[in-house]
């Protein structure tokens, strides 16, 4: 792909902005030729792309401050980045802006096992925030399906949930402080190891806004306590909508599972093909269900879920026998969005919210507008 060079006017300006940044970072902190800008074009929503003026890499909250004093007094717009995982294009690039990636602020800075918190730096991955408590029997419930590469940074900008969203709700829900930069490059501490904060509710209006309000540079996180057990429950249905119809009488009969996915056929017959997690192949649709809690309330729970799944329909219900198989089922939901690498070479991805009752009209039209206009649509939804 040929890129027009910058214009005389830009590269005045960026160069400025490159001698200064200098006073307070390191050469190997700023990136700034034009062959090594490409990498940051794009988040996963590839179809949008756009080269930055420049990337900088701080590795600390002093530096964040300093390259933010800087853009501000040069009227330099920034983009925080964090992996780069996203599928809603929140770290595109501006031309005439700055990329500011946490990528090298990865430090586990505090584990407090009595308040049941984590403190860490933005660019540790989500899943490292479990590794790093999990000898003690703790975990960090938000779970994308990226979360081997994702970053608590990323994770608190776009508010990230996952598949256990539903009972242990998303970022916000597991976001106790935070240390951020404002624009100007003051550092300010919002919220801290307690569950409740006096005064207007910043930790939610900060997580969620993309880096629009301040960058974090610190996050404190809620830790949980492993459930004694988790059940995990594969049910098969003749279509979409009677597996919404499922989830609908889940939540209506006043049961809160630990996670419900529902796939249709194409991204079952992707996946499968993708991961090998034990799908059935030739099916409408697949309702994941997970139970998770004390042992005694969930092996009670076990039983009156299969009774709901039986009458809404379900032809074929599925049991993981194994902690094994557990981990392979959810395996599969996370690979949904790569093994569609396997139905086309490119996707438009759709992010919506239906309101439950709803779930079984929206997926029927779903499927009926794809028909007319001779579309492939994957579902794949919690």
């Amino acid at each position: 792909m040929n890129y027009p060079e910058p214009d005389k006017s830009r590269l005045s300006r960026r160069q400025s902005l490159i001698d200064r940044l200098r006073q307070d970072l390191e050469p190997d902190q700023i990136i700034h030729h034009q062959e090594d800008l490409v990498a940051y074009e794009c988040d996963a929503l590839s179809a949008y792309r756009q080269r930055p003026m420049l990337v900088t890499l701080p590795d600390n909250t002093q530096q964040v401050s300093a390259v933010l004093k800087a853009c501000s007094e040069l009227d330099i717009p920034i983009v925080p980045w964090g992996a780069g995982t996203g599928l809603s294009g929140g770290a595109l690039p501006r031309e005439d802006g700055v990329v500011l990636s946490t990528a090298r602020m990865r430090e586990i800075l505090d584990v407090d096992l009595e308040n049941r918190t984590v403190t860490v730096q933005p660019g540790v991955t989500n899943r490292g925030v479990s590794a790093a408590v999990e000898q003690y029997g703790f975990y960090y419930a938000p779970d994308p399906s990226s979360q081997i590469a994702c970053s608590i940074g990323g994770n608190i900008a776009e508010n990230s949930g996952g598949v256990h969203c539903l009972k242990y709700g998303t970022t916000t829900n597991n976001l106790l402080g935070m240390e951020v930069v404002l624009a100007d490059g003051e550092v300010v501490r919002v919220g801290g190891k307690g569950m409740d904060q006096a005064g207007y509710d910043l930790l939610g209006l900060l997580t969620g806004s993309e880096g629009l309000l301040a960058i974090t540079t610190e996050a404190t996180l809620r830790i949980l306590p492993k459930p004694e057990v988790a059940r995990a429950m594969m049910a098969v249905y003749d279509s979409v909508e009677a597996a919404g119809q499922a989830v609908a009488e889940i939540i209506a009969a006043g049961m809160v599972p630990a996670g419900m996915e529902i796939m249709d056929q194409l991204s079952v017959e992707a996946v499968e093909g993708f991961v090998g997690a034990g799908y059935p192949l030739g099916v409408a649709a697949l309702l994941l269900v997970e139970l998770d809690g004390p042992q005694c309330e969930v092996e009670h729970q076990v039983g009156e879920l299969e009774e709901l799944l039986e009458r809404a329909g379900a032809r074929e219900i599925r049991r993981a026998q194994t902690e094994a198989e557990r981990l392979a089922l959810w395996a599969g939901r996370k690979a949904a969005f790569p093994a569609m690498g396997r139905v086309s070479p490119d996707y438009y991805c759709m992010d919506g919210t239906i309101p439950r009752g709803k779930l079984p009209l929206v997926l029927g039209r779903i499927g009926e507008l794809a028909q007319a206009y001779g579309l492939r649509v994957a579902n794949v939804f919690h």
